[in-house]
């Protein structure tokens, strides 16, 4: 992953193996947090979210070291004065890395290893190996190990020549670093490989959503900052039982269920990833197929942590990743998670246009969650339509259907043996109404014609 100089190598195996007890147990590594305040910029939020971040990889912080600068240093970011203020501390807390809360050029990260004689690692190393801890699925792995290796090919200057996986400690997981010697070829033959992958992965994904569109039941994706509690809001309205952890990044791969909402209607639930400040650009684009769920949803959830004092900055940096895939423009509902923390009671708000646009729950104990079903079938049901059906005897089958699936606000039954019924349908709804097998055009009364129009007309 780095460039590591042979004396620094020596010291990352003193490290590994340093890393087991007596009792042959891993021990936590003791990681030195470093965070620069640059032109002014608020310092104490991000040195926090450092050492989550730090934690949910399994470190344990052994200190932090900030300062200030106008401008970045060009050789160590940090400058040599800070940069041996760190060894010092290195020395003085026995750590076993340091982890700088800025994104490091190569050639920065290897002069302040060289400083400290101590693994470097920035803060997209960090979040890509926490992502490499949490990769469930084979695409997750695949993804993380394309962005990986995107981010760490410039790193390669020594020591890269097979692409092992090895169990070193945070920021070592994925590609191995064994030998002295890089095989460049081998690395973007790697890369190549995984892309090709990836894009069969994609088409299974999109067939797989095309199957779903042809069910009339529209998609709500959670979307927001990583911990806001969107997982456990998920098992909460799904009875699911999705890993959910007090830590970031808990849940990488999306997970969809049936939500049956009051009124006949139901939609499908999809939690995805967590997203942060500073989002490496490489898993962005590693994970795009993944963030197509929430690209092609018909209406995003916005979970938001409300206890959090910093949620109005965690809610632009979401907005600035729903941006670069393309999802600003989809319809948006803010929930406001955690009210058990901050003493609020469930409530929702309405825009001057009276569409729902806040609320507040708490998914730890379920306040809000009736409040929420409803919320979400009353945006559904906005933009329903009223549709007139006259069925004949031999309609049976769909007239038990769609009581079955549909909202059926009125029937009344013929002399004939047929049936007049009143249906509240979504636009999805009308469409596959269309294409069923058991419709007829003749069944539609008048006035019900222009609701079913093919699309585009």
């Amino acid at each position: 992953m780095k460039a590591l100089t042979t004396p620094n190598l020596k010291a990352l195996e003193t490290n590994n193996s340093s890393l087991k007890s007596t009792a042959g147990i891993r021990r936590r590594e003791r990681a030195l947090l470093v965070q620069l305040r640059l032109s002014g910029r608020i310092e104490q939020e991000e040195l926090d979210e450092l050492r989550l971040l730090a934690e949910s990889a399994g470190a344990e912080v052994c200190g932090a070291i900030t300062g200030s600068r106008q401008v970045p240093d060009a050789a160590t970011f940090i400058g040599k004065g800070k940069a041996e203020e760190v060894r010092d501390a290195v020395a003085r807390e026995q750590a076993d890395l340091v982890l700088v809360n800025h994104e490091l050029s190569p050639a920065q990260e290897r002069n302040l290893e060289k400083i400290t004689s101590c693994r470097v690692l920035d803060r997209t190393g960090l979040i890509l190996d926490i992502f490499a801890q949490r990769a469930r699925s084979a695409e997750g792995k695949l993804q993380v190990e394309l962005a990986q290796l995107e981010h760490l090919s410039t790193r390669l200057v020594r020591g890269w020549t097979h692409l092992e996986r090895q169990k070193g400690g945070i920021g070592l997981r994925g590609p191995g670093e064994t030998q002295l010697e890089v095989d460049r070829r081998q690395i973007r033959e790697r890369i190549k490989k995984l892309n090709d992958r990836l894009k069969q992965v994609n088409v299974q994904r999109r067939s797989r959503r095309k199957s779903r569109h042809k069910v009339p039941i529209p998609t709500v994706s959670f979307v927001g900052y990583t911990n806001a509690g969107k997982s456990t809001l998920f098992n909460q309205l799904t009875a699911s039982s999705v890993y959910a952890a007090d830590q970031l990044f808990a849940t990488l791969d999306p997970t969809m269920r049936r939500l049956d909402l009051p009124g006949k209607s139901a939609i499908i639930l999809a939690d995805t990833v967590g997203f942060i400040r500073h989002l490496p650009h490489d898993l962005v684009e590693a994970f795009k197929s993944t963030l197509e769920e929430v690209a092609g949803a018909d209406l995003l959830l916005h979970v938001v942590d409300s206890a959090n004092p910093e949620r109005l900055d965690q809610m632009q940096q979401v907005s600035k990743v729903l941006a670069e895939i393309d999802a600003l423009s989809i319809p948006q509902i803010a929930v406001f998670n955690k009210i058990d923390l901050t003493g609020e009671a469930p409530r929702f708000e309405r825009d001057a246009h009276g569409h729902i646009t806040r609320v507040w729950v708490s998914a730890r104990t379920g306040e809000g969650m009736d409040m929420l079903r409803d919320v979400l079938a009353e945006h559904f049901r906005q933009h329903r339509q009223r549709c007139r059906l006259q069925l004949p005897p031999e309609a049976g089958r769909l007239r038990a259907l769609l009581h079955e699936r549909f909202d059926v606000v009125s029937e009344l039954a013929e002399e004939s043996g047929g049936w007049q019924l009143t249906l509240s349908l979504e636009p999805a709804q009308f469409a596959w109404l269309r294409q069923s097998d058991d419709f007829r055009e003749s069944y539609l009364l008048a006035g019900s014609e222009s609701v079913l129009a093919p699309t585009g007309s």
